[in-house]
């Protein structure tokens, strides 16, 4: 479907502006058109990236969704069933019904535009980019976490290999090698399948993985993070996650596990020119190694607003930033809603966002 909507010139003054035009940015766009904002005169979404699909179009191809495709949908429109891999589609089909749900709601989403910074100007905030600047009303943060990969830091010259999951891309690249694979959510799990068909691979985790049920996905992982939610509300108390596990079973992960691989050491200590050691004397060589190690927050956009916590985060209360009303911040993760940060709890957040703003 063609998109025909109106593009805003820079230097004008809308009711929202939409930073990231990801999951959390198009579910967003959603509810503001919804509610009766037009896209492109009333309020307008930014993204860095050239093409649609926000971090799904720079994940590794053979990655899989945690949900079936029926429980992987941003609000409005259902993304299209994948009959393949029990249902769980790869990050290519979500790209396209990403790239297909902008069209459909004609979100006018611009790109590429780069946001360097969102300033306080005279009631308003400013929104400066690469493309020149935008001022609102209201600024809302939904840039995610996948340009800020994190790896810790541990003593020692490791000289082999080195990538994260940002930069994975196929298995093949390790095929012969000894493979460390540090990690112990689903990404490390997805990864150590495919890897240790080709490799000798050693998985390291802070500790014991946990996985989930063989039938349960990601909806339980969202009702959870709902529950947990819910229960921090009214000051009572939720197991969690830690009362089922983590790691969903894909059909790649049950595969792992019936070839025996599924079984982790405790992290080690340190690294050594080809390889890692641990603190009782033992050390294992490898030739390289996978940081599934996670990401923290892109906000660095928002540094001139002086919001971050003693834990590097903003503080919220739900979305709304403590200090600046103005802003708001969506798909982070549980601090800025529960499940926010997978597709199908980003919609529920950004309904509730939307309508405290409307």
């Amino acid at each position: 479907m063609p998109q025909n909507t109106p593009q805003p010139a820079p230097r004008g003054h809308l009711k929202v502006v939409v930073i990231g035009g990801g999951q959390a940015g198009l579910a967003t766009g959603f509810y503001l058109r919804r509610a009766g904002l037009t896209p492109g005169e009333d309020f307008v979404i930014l993204d860095s990236a050239a093409e649609p699909g926000g971090a799904w179009a720079h994940m590794w191809p053979t990655l899989r969704t945690f949900s079936p495709t029926q429980h992987s949908s941003l609000p409005g429109w259902m993304m299209p069933a994948w009959t393949g891999d029990n249902g769980y589609p790869p990050g290519a089909h979500v790209v396209d019904y990403l790239t297909r749900y902008e069209q459909r709601y004609q979100l006018a989403v611009q790109r590429p535009v780069r946001v360097r910074a969102v300033e306080r100007d005279r009631g308003a905030l400013v929104v400066r980019t690469d493309k020149g600047d935008w001022t609102a009303d209201h600024v809302i943060s939904a840039t995610g976490t996948w340009s800020r990969p994190f790896v810790p830091t541990y003593p020692g010259p490791f000289a082999g290999q080195q990538a994260h999951t940002a930069q994975y891309r196929r298995a093949a690249d390790f095929a012969g090698q000894r493979v460390l694979i540090v990690g112990g959510g689903n990404s490390a799990a997805q990864i150590l399948a495919e890897v240790s068909t080709v490799a000798d691979t050693t998985w390291v985790t802070q500790r014991e993985p946990r996985f989930l049920p063989d039938d349960v996905d990601g909806r339980a992982l969202f009702e959870i993070a709902t529950a947990r939610r819910r229960a921090h509300d009214t000051g009572t108390t939720s197991a969690g996650v830690a009362g089922l596990g983590d790691i969903v079973m894909v059909y790649s992960v049950r595969q792992a596990r019936d070839r025996g691989v599924l079984h982790a050491r405790r992290m080690f200590t340190g690294l050594d020119a080809d390889g890692v050691h641990w603190a009782d004397g033992s050390r294992l060589s490898v030739d390289a190694i996978i940081w599934c190690t996670g990401f923290r927050p892109a906000l660095s956009h928002l540094t001139p607003l002086a919001l971050r916590g003693t834990d590097g985060l903003i503080p919220t209360e739900e979305t709304q930033a403590l200090k600046e009303p103005r802003l708001h911040l969506v798909g982070y993760g549980d601090w800025t809603g529960p499940a926010s940060a997978t597709l199908i709890g980003v919609g529920r957040t950004a309904r509730d966002l939307v309508k405290s703003l409307t």
